[in-house]
């Protein structure tokens, strides 16, 4: 079972709030104060982070999600509203569209169905298993914000990093393909890119909310972590749309 925190009024409607890759729980800090006053708020470890045990890769999107899925079955969570940066927004697209039932609200931000092509994570899971998450800590981190935001408390976490795990997650990122499931996504659907995202830039956040019925895209100026870079402004978009406004 992967590691999770459950906080917020017990008997509220449920939150899942999905990190990126080489982040843990921490990373929805900013938000967990508005998130609180509504809604019973789960966040969890992809697997080798924060308090996730280990795993050997490599793992498919699939794996990451289904994770999840015991997760909520495991807490007798039917159906909640979910809300993922970068890969945990790959997971989330992933439950949307393969579990529909599951999911009530859902928000997307700077993440992506598709990459160009898979060889920068093959390349990027070799250089970890030879060399440690520390290795790359420094290089990964900077794309995350604009310049000037400090980083040295990121680039420590993610060099905390289980290093096959973070392997076998940049394997699941390199065979990622989500397009084939977005026209199935039922759950109202927002959408947050950041401005200066090198990582999944704009255009990839518009291409999902083109073919996913209804949805909705807002752009915030800030790189890769936006809800950390624009946590006023991306909190109150995803707020907004969880609560139905």
């Amino acid at each position: 079972m992967i590691h999770h925190v459950l906080s917020g009024p017990p008997d509220a409607p449920v939150l899942v709030l999905g990190n990126s890759l080489g982040t843990t729980t921490a990373l929805w800090d900013a938000q967990l104060p508005v998130f609180e006053r509504d809604f019973r708020v789960l966040r969890y470890d992809h697997r080798g982070h924060g308090g996730s045990a280990p795993a050997t890769g490599p793992f498919r999107l699939d794996d990451l999600a289904e994770d999840v899925l015991e997760l909520l079955d495991h807490l007798g969570f039917a159906r909640v509203s979910y809300c993922g940066v970068s890969l945990g927004g790959m997971v989330g697209m992933w439950l949307a569209g393969h579990a529909p039932e599951r999911v009530d609200r859902l928000g997307l931000v700077c993440t992506t169905a598709v990459f160009p092509t898979a060889r920068p994570w093959l390349e990027r899971a070799a250089t970890v298993r030879a060399h440690g998450t520390a290795s790359i800590a420094a290089q990964v981190v900077s794309r995350w914000f604009t310049p000037g935001h400090p980083t040295a408390a990121h680039e420590a976490g993610l060099s905390t990093v289980d290093d096959e795990s973070y392997a076998g997650c940049c394997e699941a990122l390199a065979a990622l393909d989500l397009r084939p499931v977005l026209p199935a996504i039922e759950a109202p659907t927002v959408l947050v890119a950041g401005r200066h995202d090198l990582a999944t830039p704009p255009e990839s956040l518009r291409a999902i909310a083109d073919v996913v019925p209804g949805a909705a895209l807002h752009v915030v100026e800030a790189a890769h972590l936006a809800n950390v870079e624009a946590a006023d402004d991306v909190t109150g978009i995803l707020h907004d749309h969880l609560v139905g406004r």
